[in-house]
């Protein structure tokens, strides 16, 4: 394929540029994501009363998103069809299960609610069964492909990040459905293994293609920091296969193994952060790109919790108490992160409204 005809197929292969409903982002789901585990972290850390607002907050952000969902689907059926085959907007669509699942933890860490919790896990596997082997089934199969420099970002971990919001809801629902505990539990260790090798296959590509390709700073958008927040979710599930092991004999022996792969996961995430802190002054202070709001941020938002979580739980499984530290302080750096972004919406929909005013 020569250089104008693959630019060619990646123009016409993007949606075209368009606002409203109709252009809504698949990855809209990732608000319902950070407002959830900023909730978790601040329930977590004893800001109770900051947790509880953000749990009721994100329970009408999951209302009015899904609202939205369904009737772009029942009127912009095309444009949905479109972000399915495209390759940088359909793994947008995983943020429903990840949002599904946090929520269903808010359900149960906070309100106690477990068969509503449970409710929301299943429904969870079932979007996470149709969307990863629906999309990435329509993504193999299709005839015209971008090259991996336009076709891979941090938003193809999504997948890897829903994958574990599932193990992380069900190892801790486990205890509730009885007999059924350790299917429950094996369960949720098998979807842990293949996220977890799914994102060894996946950010293989993202650090080659950073590292071999030439970057620009609009090619660095938010979702690079699920580089981090893949890894991120796959120790906070690592912790709660940990916490369960009692519940299951199988567990019990796998031990030491799941706890030295849930501290791998907490090593790598850990790399990731001083490195994506360097990539951010590059492009917003070296290079100039004009920070401005964008849904994807919340994409950004989401690991900075999940951070806090897992290493929050890290904590009571490893002995290591100077890492207690650290939750400490990123909760406050999670919780401003995400009012800056809840402000950025904001002052997106007011100036959107005032336009459609004038």
């Amino acid at each position: 394929m020569t250089t104008a005809s693959l630019t060619n197929e990646r123009v016409s292969s993007l949606p075209a540029p368009v606002g409203g409903l109709a252009g809504m982002h698949p990855a809209y789901f990732a608000m319902v994501m950070a407002t959830g585990i900023v909730s978790i972290a601040c329930n977590l850390l004893g800001l109770a009363l900051i947790g509880r607002i953000l749990f009721w907050l994100n329970i009408l952000f999951y209302a009015v998103l899904w609202l939205l969902t369904v009737l772009r689907c029942a009127r912009f059926g095309d444009r949905v069809q479109a972000d399915l085959l495209h390759h940088g907007r359909s793994v947008g669509f995983f943020t429903t299960v990840a949002g599904t699942c946090v929520l269903g933890t808010q359900f149960f860490v906070i309100g106690g609610l477990w068969s509503i919790a449970a409710a929301l896990w299943i429904f969870g596997i079932v979007l996470w069964a149709v969307l990863t082997y629906g999309i990435i089934t329509l993504l193999t199969v299709k005839q015209d492909k971008p090259g991996l420099a336009e076709g891979i970002n941090g938003g193809w971990l999504l997948p890897v990040v829903a994958a574990q919001s599932v193990a992380v809801l069900g190892a801790q629902l486990a205890g509730g459905f009885g007999k059924g505990q350790p299917q429950v539990l094996l369960f949720c260790l098998i979807v842990w293994l293949g996220a977890g090798m799914l994102y060894v296959w996946i950010i293989s590509l993202i650090f080659y293609r950073y590292t071999f390709f030439t970057i620009s700073p609009s090619d660095l958008a938010p979702p690079y920091w699920i580089n981090m927040g893949a890894v991120a979710i796959s120790t906070l599930a690592g912790t709660m296969l940990l916490a369960a092991t009692p519940q299951s004999a199988l567990l019990v022996e796998l031990a030491p193994f799941i706890k030295g792969l849930t501290l791998l996961f907490w090593a790598t995430a850990t790399w990731w952060i001083p490195m994506l802190i360097l990539l951010g002054v590059w492009r917003h202070l070296y290079r100039r790109f004009p920070l401005r709001y964008d849904p994807l941020f919340w994409g950004a938002v989401f690991p900075l919790g999940m951070y806090t979580a897992c290493t929050f739980r890290l904590t009571r499984v490893i002995d290591a108490p100077v890492l207690q530290l650290i939750p400490g302080v990123f909760v406050y750096i999670a919780l401003a992160a995400w009012a800056l972004t809840m402000c950025g919406l904001l002052h997106h929909l007011m100036t959107g409204r005032m336009r459609n005013l004038t």
